[in-house]
């Protein structure tokens, strides 16, 4: 481990002697990367110089003991040895999950896609239930959420409503979130107190930069239209909403939400350059699951992976049998308890699989 460490302690020197240079710090995509780089081997460097202080400790107190010529420092020793030893296999833990290969995707803002599916108007409810949700859990993250465009339902919530959540690890936090949402509950226009089950589906795209995936505009169909949401009166009589239609693979994109039709055209792009993007990696993703079965793959978007059983106040996940007793507070947008104990199992998989230790 400690060979494996040093490594990265000189790659994390030579990080920082580069993020000082003029000509680093004045390309700024190079300069981010290397920020991003330096953080991460940063929190490394750190666990590497506790774990050679309680080395170290170890040695010392093993010394004294075998000295044995002052009881008081020999009494002294046993506690520090005893310490060191309790603290040292948690601390390999934590480096060993640390030094898993983080996906390059984990770093990057998401485009996230709710739409309602079977259940009618309820679904279209529990659509705009689960936007609530991830608006306030991004809140308490301390990430932006940015509305591209909605279709909403005729009694509440949406049919369709797309957000950008921009911040930092974001598409590493909410990849897990992407599949089939359930909820069981008696809707509001239920005149006979029946529960009734609809559903919604969750979308999580890692927003693409130009970079990622190179579009040819010849390739794409622009069209203009009216606004058809709130907005006023210059918003739903002006052309100034957008569609672009990707001619090759038929994908389409669309923004009302902004009063610019420039800044609609540049919202749309970012959320076709993210369909794109996740298009090819839900292939590479299919290609790993080949080599692995993956519990809590993020691929995997017709898969049913949440129930809110209204009810009985829970809320399971079906994937890791993890179930929370605590509705509102989940729907308020307290599920970091689903997004820890997803991440740990993938963790744990990625373990097994990179042999990582």
């Amino acid at each position: 481990m400690l060979d494996r460490l040093q490594y990265i302690k000189q790659r994390f020197d030579e990080i920082s002697d580069l993020i000082i240079q003029p000509d680093v710090i004045m390309d700024q995509k190079r300069y981010v990367q290397l920020n991003k780089e330096y953080k991460d081997l940063k929190a490394l460097v750190e666990k590497r110089e506790e774990y050679i202080a309680i080395d170290e400790n170890i040695k010392e107190a093993n010394e004294i003991l075998d000295d044995g010529s002052d009881a008081e420092m020999v009494e002294m020793a046993k506690m520090q040895l005893d310490e060191a030893k309790d603290r040292l296999p948690e601390l390999e833990e934590e480096i060993k999950f640390m030094l898993i290969p983080k996906d390059a995707e984990d770093a990057k803002n998401v485009m996230v896609e709710i739409r309602a599916g079977t259940g009618g108007d309820e679904a279209s409810i529990f659509a705009g239930d689960l936007f609530r949700m991830y608006t306030k859990y991004a809140e308490s993250r301390g990430w932006r959420t940015s509305v591209v465009d909605m279709n909403e339902g005729t009694s509440g919530g949406f049919k369709e409503v797309i957000f950008e959540v921009s911040g930092e690890d974001v598409y590493g936090t909410l990849k897990f979130e992407a599949g089939v949402h359930r909820v069981q509950r008696v809707p509001q226009t239920e005149t006979q107190g029946r529960v009734h089950t609809s559903a919604a589906t969750v979308m999580v795209l890692p927003e693409a930069e130009e970079f990622d995936v190179h579009i040819d505009m010849n390739d794409v169909r622009v069209d203009f239209f009216c606004s058809s949401g709130p907005g006023g009166q210059s918003v739903n009589t002006t052309k100034s909403a957008v569609r672009l239609t990707h001619v090759p693979s038929g994908l389409v994109a669309q923004c009302q939400d902004q009063k610019s039709q420039h800044k609609n055209k540049d919202k749309a792009m970012d959320v076709l350059r993210s369909r794109l993007y996740e298009q090819e990696l839900a292939k590479k993703q299919a290609e790993d699951a080949i080599k692995r079965t993956s519990q809590v793959s993020s691929g995997d978007r017709s898969a049913k992976i949440r129930t809110y059983n209204y009810s009985q106040g829970r809320v399971t996940d079906h994937r890791i049998g993890l179930d929370v007793f605590d509705m509102d507070g989940v729907m308020n947008g307290k599920i970091q308890k689903f997004v820890e104990e997803l991440q740990l199992v993938n963790n744990m998989e990625k373990l097994k699989e990179n042999e990582v230790y």
